[in-house]
């Protein structure tokens, strides 16, 4: 079944989208939410309220690109469940490494009227990198790899990886900067 007639289902408010879209992204969403939960069960838990997140967000909203959207709110709910878990103690995994590393590009209080001139400036400078370095800063930012796994998908050694990401920080950092975004 493609996107738009899993999001017709959504909006006809038909429970046949919710099978669709694990049927078509679940396995997606769960390697979103596995990335960032440790558990099994959490990440299924996560899974399942993505599945309600859409159905409570469809109608009104009708995205471009179905998968995409579900990823993302999978990524979100996972943080928050990550979060939650961890108020009183910081584990030792990638989330906590990943957003340190962006503290110093992105403060993590966003003033709400900087959100979409961020999210403008994110777009543009992903576009504007090499293929490899989008993988490499996807891998590692948004599916929270170890740099070792960032770099293994990207075909390169785990120094070299650092490296560039540090210097795709510089450069995401100067573009923040540039379009008046305090960092």
């Amino acid at each position: 079944m493609e996107d738009r007639e899993i999001i017709a289902l959504y909006w006809a408010r038909d429970e046949a989208a919710i099978r669709e879209s694990d049927r078509r992204y679940g396995r997606t969403c769960r390697r979103v939410a596995q990335s960032i939960l440790a558990s099994r069960e959490d990440t299924e838990e996560c899974v399942s309220s993505t599945w309600l997140r859409a159905w409570e967000t469809m109608p009104p909203q009708r995205p471009p690109r179905l998968g995409v959207f579900l990823a993302a709110i999978t990524r979100h709910l996972a943080i928050d469940r990550w979060r939650h878990d961890t108020a009183q103690q910081r584990g030792g995994g990638q989330v906590p490494l990943c957003l340190d590393e962006l503290a110093e590009c992105v403060g993590e209080e966003t003033p709400i009227e900087d959100r979409m001139v961020l999210r403008q400036t994110l777009e543009t400078f992903l576009r504007g990198l090499t293929e490899q370095e989008r993988r490499l800063f996807l891998f590692r930012y948004w599916y929270l790899l170890t740099v070792r796994e960032a770099a293994g998908r990207c075909g390169m050694t785990a120094g070299a990886a650092k490296m560039r990401l540090l210097r795709l920080r510089q450069r995401l950092r100067e573009a923040l900067e540039q379009e008046g975004i305090e960092v």
